[in-house]
């Protein structure tokens, strides 16, 4: 327990444990700061996907210092001061470490079975070390990683407990296999919810695959129901697909309601090896209170359809920060351009695109912004069929920029 006098806590380390550390000190009053050394919370997602959560926790009067490790501690009267590799000194009454796990492999290491460089325990496929009557499961044993192939360790409570099933099955003569792990995973943080499975893109590239080449992506933004039913929630889906389109490789949601049944949907097809496409076939429930007709995973499965096909291109998320080239065209209407404008671009309402073609300059790059990416990819549609010949459509939309773009 929290002992009373206590009003403020830096939490270090930005994974799963530490940000619901800082969800309920924060619940209780106190003043909470987030110490992570890399420059995003929540590694399983991708730098973009992890800003809306950003933006979310600072909302709640978070404060957050990312990119920026501990350098030491020093005890004060009444405090601690965290001092940072920056120079910046952040004072606590409580601190509290999350900065992950290591496998305690010492026991292994001493009874002579082998371990990985880490210290995790080797175990075959029916979890038995390299002396056949030990078994082992958990946390500190390595598996292998269904995406990529390779063994690798993932903390979880669900894999653990199959793995101890599995070997309380061959302890008594069985031979059943735990044959790997997506690391599929989900927390709540205030109102939203973060899930992740597979790959992201950060682990795709450090292997040397590349976008395009390799494998693609998409961003879109979904309801959580039908709009037209109250307290609808946004949620942004991002997924990672083989460039032929044959395996489906990882997917990232954050939003609110309905992010774990979606992303247990996608974790479910990629474990039995369904190519990208069959997501648009699945048949999923839908009343409006729960879903739409076309659910998030359904409108995933369609749009990575698109592209396979060569009728969607999209944008980087980051495509217009910067210097660019690009001609930026929003074709939202008059009123929803004051509600949020998007810097720099030349704004045609979708209904008036095709008589104001003339003020579009055919040779360059065109990144098209509607508010979730539905009219853009029309748009993108009518200006290919003039002639434009290099036009993208904005990931996720105006919504998806404003959410990464919050500062």
């Amino acid at each position: 327990a929290v002992k009373e006098g206590v009003k403020s806590a830096a939490v270090i380390g930005g994974g799963f444990i530490g940000l619901e550390m800082a969800e309920n000190l924060r619940h209780l009053g106190l003043e909470v700061s987030v110490i992570e050394a890399q420059n995003q919370v929540m590694a399983p997602l991708d730098y973009e996907m992890a800003l809306p959560v950003h933006a979310r926790l600072r909302e709640a009067g978070i404060r957050l210092y990312l990119g920026d490790g501990v350098d030491s501690f020093e005890d004060r009267e009444h405090a601690v001061s965290v001092k940072l590799r920056s120079g910046t000194e952040v004072q606590a009454d409580l601190v509290i470490l999350s900065i992950g796990v290591r496998p305690n492999g010492e026991l292994a290491r001493n009874a002579g079975l082998g371990v990985n460089r880490r210290g995790g325990i080797v175990v075959d496929q029916e979890m038995r070390t390299e002396d056949p009557d030990i078994f082992a499961v958990g946390d500190a044993v390595e598996v292998r990683d269904l995406v990529s192939g390779e063994q690798t360790m993932i903390p979880l409570a669900g894999p653990a407990n199959k793995q101890g099933r599995i070997v309380a099955a061959n302890i008594l003569g069985g031979h059943e296999k735990y044959k790997g792990s997506l690391g599929t995973s989900v927390v709540k943080l205030f109102d939203m919810t973060v899930a992740a499975t597979g790959a992201n893109e950060k682990a795709l590239n450090s292997r040397g695959q590349e976008e395009g080449r390799d494998y693609r992506r998409i961003i879109i933004r979904q309801n959580s129901h039908a709009g037209y039913y109250p307290n609808a929630e946004p949620m942004y889906l991002k997924l990672l697909f083989s460039a032929d389109g044959s395996r489906i490789l990882g997917a990232q949601i954050v939003g609110g309601s309905g992010v774990d049944k979606r992303i247990d949907t996608i974790a479910t097809a990629m474990r039995l090896s369904a190519p990208v496409r069959e997501l648009a076939e699945l048949e999923l429930a839908y009343a409006p209170p729960y879903s739409s007709a076309k659910d998030p995973v359904n409108m995933a499965g369609f749009v990575a359809g698109n592209v396979l096909d060569g009728l969607t291109g999209f944008a980087a998320w980051d495509a217009i920060d910067g210097e660019s080239d690009a001609q930026i065209l929003d074709v939202r209407e008059a009123w929803e351009v004051e509600y949020y404008a998007i810097p720099g671009a030349k704004v045609i309402p979708l209904g008036e695109l095709r008589g104001r073609l003339g003020e579009l300059d055919q040779q360059k790059e065109i990144i098209i912004f509607c508010a979730a990416g539905v009219r853009a990819h029309t748009a993108a549609q009518m200006l290919r069929n003039h002639g434009f010949g290099h036009v993208k459509v904005y990931p996720g939309g105006a919504y998806f920029y404003e959410a990464t773009h919050r500062g």
